[in-house]
């Protein structure tokens, strides 16, 4: 098709793409910057740790009960739940702590109760925070429901874009590049255009296991459907494999470095998306709205 943009669809289309881009805006740059923060998250929790916090041994070793009782004073209106020993005899123990939803780890010495500080180093607390961000935005189970929506309106916004980026059979070539000498508003619409066809392939495979990994259900349903499962066999099922790629995929940690680097760094373009699509948005609407409403003689109306 030459011309496109005349096309009702099309226009329809662009105001689905439009809109759907401003209401999950912020859930877009969330998921793209702690997507890109994690996917580095086994050697992160690796540097963050620390080694087992050794203690002189001063007289005889107290008890498990011993132990709680101390950890209880230190942090009044908490009981202790649990003691976990460390590894060698003279070495710190943990002692999980709870009062009503709020929890804390703490270092205890065994043989004078004394708190030694927090069992979770700090990066590793940032770096769990930013998981419960990326997996459950927080809210628990909830949260990642609402998680997986999103996902889903993603998949509609690539599938919406892909209709809208196609300017017609004779100048699709040049949408695939910026033109860097003309003014701003069509080279953040060249950024956006050309920054979400080079990176369709990867944004569409994070949304697709991104809805997997919150609503396994149906992908499975179809995986039995186009082959049921045969009981006799002990072979994977190439659907089974399929879907666990899927999942591999979207962590990116199937691989050495360079692949986690790279998607670190793609990672990082659903956030430069919705900024150069959030420009745009301004630009059409909010200032076209102003520019309208500011006409001569349109209070006199």
């Amino acid at each position: 098709m030459r011309q496109p943009q005349g096309l009702w669809l099309r226009r329809a289309l662009f105001q689905i793409h439009l809109w759907t881009g401003i209401g999950v805006g912020v859930y877009v740059l969330v998921s793209s910057v702690t997507g890109s923060a994690i996917v580095f998250r086994p050697e992160l929790n690796q540097a963050f740790s620390q080694p087992e916090k050794i203690v002189v041994a001063r007289g005889p070793r107290m008890t498990i009960e011993q132990i709680k009782a101390s950890a209880e004073r230190a942090h009044p209106g908490y009981y202790a739940t649990e003691v976990w020993n460390g590894s060698k005899s003279n070495a710190a123990v943990e002692v999980w702590l709870q009062r009503d939803t709020s929890t804390m780890q703490r270092l205890v010495d065994p043989y004078t109760g004394n708190d030694l500080g927090d069992a979770i180093p700090g990066g590793v607390r940032i770096l769990s925070w930013l998981v419960n961000l990326h997996d459950d935005l927080l809210g628990g189970a909830t949260g990642r429901v609402v998680n997986g929506v999103g996902a889903l309106l993603l998949t509609i916004l690539c599938a919406t874009g892909v209709v809208i980026w196609w300017p017609g059979s004779k100048k699709w070539r040049r949408s695939l590049v910026i033109q860097g000498d003309a003014n701003w508003k069509r080279v953040n619409w060249d950024l956006h255009s050309a920054i979400g066809f080079w990176s369709l392939a990867f944004v569409f495979m994070w949304t697709v296991s991104g809805v997997y990994l919150v609503f396994p259900q149906p992908f499975m349903a179809v995986v039995d459907y186009l082959q049921p499962l045969d009981e006799s066999s002990f072979d994977p099922r190439s659907g089974d494999v399929a879907l666990r790629w899927l999942a591999r995929l979207h962590f990116g940690r199937f691989s050495g470095w360079p692949v986690k680097v790279l998607f670190v760094v793609v990672g990082l373009v659903p956030a430069g998306l919705f900024v150069t699509g959030t420009l745009m948005w301004w630009n059409r609407v909010v200032r076209g709205r102003s520019a309208k409403n500011t006409r001569p003689g349109f209070e006199a109306a």
